[in-house]
């Protein structure tokens, strides 16, 4: 990953500041994932979607975030979760060593395609056969405000959706062909329209996204919960 997928000062400064507001959808989760399930967080920030997880009875757990203010504030708060810094988007676990995988509002702070597929390619690597992917971030947005950003910064980056904040800080808003290609990987089995606040108190469309492990090395599972 390059440093503008991580830009680690702002995230491990601001980012205990902000809300992150995606909503967990349990009843989709459990559709796949039992109580006993172990279940990864990358990009886990203070434990916001582990801990409600944890309230709900789920307790094979662990987090993995780049900011160690992250991880100081969710071991802070949560003490009963494993949380764990990590440096780079390797996941130090072995292959098919997770049931399920939350990645949720990390794909718009890494702004590139390839720091996106090296997340969603570990994330594959560590899921068993089988195993859920559950994406939440966000859609390219409509309004004109965001518009003039994509089209203001589209040069500087060369992706449509990819832009700056005042703050200080480059994001990345998604169209659903680039989706669609990231997750190819995968079986899709649910996709949800949402809407959210960023972190910036913005209403804003996403996406919640679901999808399966289905194929290593040419064989097909089944997508049994």
């Amino acid at each position: 990953m390059v440093d503008l997928d991580r830009q680690f000062e702002y995230w491990n400064t601001e980012g205990p500041r902000k809300p992150f507001g995606h909503p967990l959808n349990l009843q989709r989760l459990s559709q796949w994932l039992s109580s006993d399930s172990r279940i990864l967080d990358f990009g886990c920030g203070y434990g916001r979607s582990l801990g409600e997880l944890f309230t709900s009875g789920y307790r094979n757990l662990i987090g993995f975030d780049f900011s160690p203010a992250m991880i100081a504030d969710a071991r802070a708060r949560f003490p009963e979760i494993t949380f764990h810094e990590i440096q780079s988007a390797t996941i130090p676990l072995p292959d098919a060593a997770i049931d399920g995988a939350l990645l949720f509002s990390v794909l718009t702070c890494v702004p590139t395609d390839d720091g996106q597929r090296a997340i969603v390619g570990e994330l594959r690597r560590v899921l068993r056969p089988g195993g859920l992917l559950y994406i939440s971030d966000l859609w390219l947005q409509p309004d004109e405000r965001n518009v003039a950003r994509y089209a203001r910064d589209e040069t500087k980056y060369g992706k449509y959706g990819v832009f700056d904040l005042p703050e200080g800080v480059t994001v990345r808003h998604h169209d659903r062909e680039w989706i669609e290609t990231l997750t190819k990987d995968f079986q899709t089995v649910a996709l949800d329209n949402i809407e959210v606040l960023t972190m910036n108190r913005n209403p804003a469309q996403a996406f919640q996204w679901f999808g399966l492990k289905t194929r290593v090395s040419g064989v097909v599972f089944t997508n049994d919960p």
